[in-house]
């Protein structure tokens, strides 16, 4: 038999005594890389305005907001579906080739987008960083969760806080970083007003940057547990100590309700991120503070940063603590609170009350980025470990069709709005009651959820790779 490759998953079996809080980093460093995504609209002016070089005037020929717009949404629905699709493969493989291969697609998207941007053909950067990219970020983003889980039983919230924490901050390095570079490119006469250079550059910035993480990732041995560790510490009929696989998942209706709860919560905290800077500009504008005195748009950027800052803080906080207080409750929590925060917010615009209502801002998008760390912990609790990954994949697709439905809510009603004559605070009102709705259907899905049913496990011992019978 041949010598396994060394990105072969036997060739990540750790060792008697491995330390596994170095996988932690490892996981890390691919999801601060694909974290980018969340600081695409840094490159939105400047890729609007490579025919005319102005983007204050942008030419007939250049392209527009909307049609820019669709670059995110590809990427985002490609992350879901590819993660959906890939699951069962990254459990058979391992994560070090689903790792290298989330680095190949996701620097791969940028150095196809540069020569869509030079050659300025729309269709390529879709492509691109749409579909190349989106493929990097869906394989990069449950690539370590499996194996975190299986690493850290006893504490399965605190191990994927720490990784998916990254997503969230992967944008806080790469928006001042890429703008860095689109200065510096344009200075130096590149062309395209940087933005080609710095794609290229930040394609092999990431590529590197992930190696790290490919190389640095170790899967536990068989027979391995963390000292002093026992079984379903945390008395709660939720936890099973059975095994369903990723297609007997989709079977059981645990599955969908948690599905139901990702989607509601991720389409509310869409509702605020997708127009932060333009909402918080509009509600606490000169006209109702009067002159000089409204949020400028630097204070909303500002105000986009804290939320960046709060995303990703939410993610460790709330699933280190879901650890203590269960998933179920903890996801109550996130929709209790949700709903009154939501249905308050409107108030607080109308009365000019600017630090409470980033205050509720603030923690409505730590809850956001807690539904994304929690959910896995919550998967493993369900279905057990053996493809927590391949599931997690699956259920990820109820972010890509959030991160359609979220927009489009939040556009129609405030246009709406605005065709009826409001303006400021009023403007948004639907937009956050229609949300805190949407949490209410969330938190009746969550309180359904039930332990699975024990027809669904798998009979037997499961292999050593997961999802290869």
């Amino acid at each position: 038999m041949a010598e396994a490759s060394l990105l072969d998953r036997s060739r990540t079996v750790a060792g008697p005594g491995y330390n596994r809080w170095l996988i932690p980093p490892a996981a890390l460093a691919i999801h601060l890389a694909i974290g980018q995504a969340y600081a695409f609209s840094v490159f939105k002016k400047p890729l609007g305005a490579l025919i005319s070089g102005d983007p204050a005037a942008p030419a007939p020929a250049d392209w527009t907001p909307a049609q820019l717009g669709v670059i995110f949404s590809i990427a985002i629905v490609l992350l879901g579906l590819s993660a959906a699709i890939f699951g069962k493969w990254l459990e058979r493989v391992g994560p070090r080739k689903a790792m290298m291969a989330s680095a190949l697609c996701f620097s791969g998207g940028f150095f196809i987008a540069a020569l869509g941007v030079h050659l300025h053909n729309l269709w390529i950067v879709y492509f691109g960083y749409g579909v190349v990219g989106g493929i990097g970020l869906g394989i990069g983003y449950i690539s370590p969760v499996s194996t975190l889980i299986k690493w850290f039983p006893d504490r399965r919230g605190v191990a994927t806080g720490m990784a998916i924490m990254g997503f969230g901050g992967g944008a806080m390095i790469a928006s001042p970083l890429s703008v860095a570079l689109m200065d510096h490119f344009k200075a130096s006469g590149t062309g395209s007003l940087g933005v080609a250079a710095t794609f290229l550059t930040l394609g092999v910035v990431y590529l590197l940057f992930m190696q790290f993480g490919v190389w640095t990732i170790r899967v536990p041995a068989d027979d391995w547990a963390p000292e002093n560790y026992v079984p379903n510490p945390q008395h709660s009929a939720l936890i099973t100590s059975g095994n369903v696989s990723a297609d007997n998942a989709l079977k059981t209706p645990q599955f969908w309700l948690l599905w139901i709860v990702l989607l509601t919560n991720v389409t509310a905290g869409i509702g605020v991120l997708e127009t932060a800077s333009p909402l918080i500009q509009d509600t606490f504008s000169d006209k109702y503070l009067g002159a000089g005195r409204g949020v400028t748009a630097a204070a909303a950027a500002g105000f986009v940063g804290l939320l960046s800052l709060f995303n990703l803080l939410g993610r460790f906080f709330w699933s280190s603590a879901s650890d203590k207080m269960g998933r179920k409750t903890t996801y109550a929590i996130y929709f209790l609170l949700g709903i009154v925060l939501y249905a308050l917010i409107p108030t607080l615009g109308h009365n000019l009350q600017l630090a409470l209502y980033v205050a509720a801002a603030c923690v409505i998008i730590s809850m956001y980025g807690g539904s994304f760390s929690t959910a896995p912990a919550y998967l493993s609790d369900l279905f057990g470990k053996y493809q927590v990954g391949a599931i997690h994949g699956r259920l990820l697709t109820a972010w890509s069709t959030a991160g359609v439905l979220g927009p489009l809510i939040v556009n129609f009603l405030h246009e709406s709005r605005k065709a009826e004559g409001f303006t400021g605070a009023a403007a948004y009102q639907t937009v956050f009651y229609t949300m805190a709705g949407l949490l209410v259907v969330g938190l009746l899905a969550n309180f359904a959820v039930t332990a699975v049913n024990e027809k669904y496990n798998e009979k037997g011992p499961v292999d050593a790779e997961p999802g290869g019978h």
